[in-house]
């Protein structure tokens, strides 16, 4: 089920959208964001709204302000329990109120309470926040604005309880009323091989000398109807690089302190301990790993399968595209037939409740995977929900073939429960066997599921299922 997101009444229904404006800093791997949404409140009645924000694991949120009706307020970091007295009693008293905080279920969704919006009024939310951008497999960075924060591109003709996620206009892409502007500056010390988009851009402009700067937009008109996505390609992106930040001078450094920085995580720190007057070293390094030479040992494969009613979902907004389950079957079965003879296998389908094809890995042969391939093509996205949990302990806890070491694959689209502790059952294993998961969807609330995993001792990382073809 996908969550709404956007500016949003306590009936989860849209407050409009009116327009957004994101303005990116981009630094070798780590972008600065500032995007501003405008709402507003055009109902006869006063409505308590809240705000909800997707955004990738690896970011940081470091300012919230909101400016209602010319008035201008500033989030400060409080105790949590402290911050919920606070702001429950400022709304009771019929004042404005904005209270930021990160979902308790999902590190990529952050959600702030926006309090009492008058008849008429006009909201202007600005977040910034710093993010760690992916690598694609070909060495561009990414960044992504999800379309799903407009509240005219959303779930359209489905009933509640529907399994279906397929972002659709609601109105005629013509009528969409939300504008967006876009402007990236992008600087990497070895220089800035080309940029690309899924959406129309305004000509490069280089800034510097030999192309270590340039600035980056959207073309005027853009309707914001689908995920805005920016590709950069570095000319050097192996080179190790460094940027410094000086501190700012009106805030005392601490006495006797020297910090260097060498991830993003520390670098985060830095702005929760007010240690904003320190210089800061940042260390990029993203080294060129020659490929492992293949061991001389077959393997023992498991196929995780994503059974779930929201497999049933379309693979993209395109007329006509498969199913995201008809899709994760035909990849299975083309390794199928491609697994070295000698290894062993075995298939789980999952979703409330799971069961596997054979009771222990078989031995690869003409029978076995004859009796795979009938079975795979039988599968359907028709076991409700999505609990990965209980498949994977039993996957990890059996006995292990020696000779063989488990790979395990996983088909979903990510949108699992108990998403912190299928994290950190794949963690805890991670040094003994080898997991690889496929992206069968790309919005929203599924990216923390996958940016887990990778940074959880995952080996290989695949974007989309067809990665594996």
């Amino acid at each position: 089920m996908v969550c709404p997101c956007g500016l949003l009444t306590r009936q989860e229904e849209p407050v409009p959208l009116k327009s957004i404006s994101v303005t990116l800093s981009i630094c070798e791997f780590v972008a600065g964001v500032s995007a501003t949404l405008n709402y507003e409140n055009e109902e006869k009645v006063p409505l308590e709204a809240f705000f909800v924000f997707p955004m990738d694991e690896d970011s940081a949120v470091y300012s919230f302000e909101a400016m209602v009706d010319g008035s201008i307020i500033k989030a400060e970091l409080q105790d949590k329990t402290e911050a919920h007295a606070n702001y429950e009693n400022a709304i009771s008293q019929g004042h404005q109120a904005f209270l930021l905080e990160e979902d308790d279920c999902s590190r990529d969704v952050f959600c702030c309470n926006v309090g009492n919006l008058r008849p008429g009024s006009k909201v202007a939310l600005t977040l910034k926040y710093v993010q760690e951008l992916p690598l694609e497999a070909d060495g561009a960075l990414r960044y992504v604005l999800p379309a799903i924060l407009n509240p005219r591109y959303q779930l359209s003709g489905c009933p509640e309880d529907s399994c279906l996620t397929m972002k659709t206009p609601v109105v005629p892409l013509e009528d969409l009323p939300c504008t967006i502007s876009m402007v990236a500056t992008v600087s990497s010390q070895h220089g800035i091989e080309r940029t690309q988009s899924n959406c129309s851009l305004s000509p490069v402009e280089y800034l510097g000398d030999n192309k270590t700067s340039a600035q980056v937009s959207l073309a005027d008109g853009h309707k914001f109807d689908r995920d805005v996505e920016l590709l950069i390609y570095y000319s050097e992106v192996h080179a190790p690089s460094i940027a410094v930040e000086m501190g700012e001078p009106e805030t005392k450094p601490a006495v006797g302190r020297t910090l260097t920085w060498l991830t993003l995580r520390c670098a985060k720190m830095v702005k929760f301990n007010s240690l904003l007057g320190d210089p800061v070293a940042m260390v990029s390094f993203y080294p060129n790993i020659p490929e492992a030479q293949p061991s001389a040992a077959c393997g023992e494969f498991v196929f995780l399968m994503d059974c779930s009613g929201s497999m049933q979902s379309p693979m993209s907004n395109q007329n006509k595209s498969q199913p995201r389950i008809e899709a994760a079957k035909e990849t299975l079965i083309l390794i199928l037939k491609s697994l070295p003879i000698g290894c062993y296998f075995n298939i789980y389908g999952f979703g409330s409740s799971y069961e596997a094809f054979f009771p222990k890995s078989v031995k690869y042969d003409q029978r076995t995977m004859e009796e795979a391939l009938r079975r795979v093509k039988l599968m359907r996205a028709d076991l409700g929900g999505t609990e990965m949990l209980a498949p994977l302990q039993a996957i990890y806890g059996g006995p292990s073939i020696p000779g063989h070491p488990l790979q395990l694959f996983v088909f979903t689209d990510g949108e699992v429960s108990n998403t912190f502790r299928v994290i950190k059952e794949v963690e805890s294993n991670g040094q003994k066997h080898r997991t690889a998961s496929t992206n069968l969807n790309r919005s929203g609330h599924s990216w923390h599921y996958y940016l887990g995993l990778q940074r959880e001792h995952v080996q290989h990382y695949i974007n989309k299922c067809d990665c594996l073809l």
